[in-house]
């Protein structure tokens, strides 16, 4: 599973804290993950309108005055359930990757 597409979870875990717009989730990932994951329009738009067909976000065009509308995406409740989900999927995912991957001595030492 490659969680590192995940742009669904992504854009749901950032608007579980609030609502916002495009340019704004996509900054918001970016901050929140030391800019590791870092998301344009082609991935951003088709994901919101994913999660919206799913009925995971819901938007609502904000008249802004002297400014372009913005749709404004707010999280739904199986938004908020399907989120879980995929929490639990990535730390059963963590925890197999270091069971695989831990260390069982010390190479520094062992190799010098």
């Amino acid at each position: 599973m490659d969680f590192r597409s995940d742009v669904e979870a992504m854009v749901l875990g950032v608007l579980q804290h609030e609502p916002g717009y495009g340019y704004e989730i996509a900054k918001r990932i970016r901050e929140l993950s030391d800019d590791m994951f870092k998301y344009g329009e082609a991935q951003l738009y088709p994901a919101l309108r994913k999660l919206e067909e799913n009925g995971f976000v819901t938007a609502e065009w904000v008249v802004q005055e002297g400014k372009p509308n913005r749709r404004v995406y707010s999280i739904t409740d199986e938004g908020g359930t399907f989120l879980l989900e995929r929490q639990k999927e990535f730390e059963r995912f963590v925890k197999k990757v270091n069971a695989v991957m831990k260390p069982v001595k010390a190479w520094s030492t062992c190799h010098a």
